[in-house]
């Protein structure tokens, strides 16, 4: 993996976290299948999930993908 700037993937799982009985990274992350260092890391933009996680993610919160995560595209013209 090269340099890379920040992400230009945002996300709402915290707050969504906290809407939802205030569920833990554990538990999200038991509910997707995936370890609680993959939604920390997602969390904080340092790493962009699959597709496929994405969509898992909205489906616990019951909730369209774009209320959990966007897409910011000014953010490369930021690092250039």
């Amino acid at each position: 993996m090269g340099k890379r700037g920040p992400s230009r993937i945002k996300n709402n799982i915290r707050t969504l976290r906290f809407m939802n009985d205030e569920m833990s990274q554990k538990e999200l992350a038991k509910r997707v299948g995936v370890t609680r260092q993959t939604i920390n890391a997602i969390e904080s933009a340092k790493y962009s999930p699959t597709l496929e996680l994405a969509f898992q993610i909205a489906q616990v919160f019951n909730c369209p993908l774009e209320e959990v995560f966007s897409y910011d595209a000014d953010a490369q013209e930021e690092e250039l």
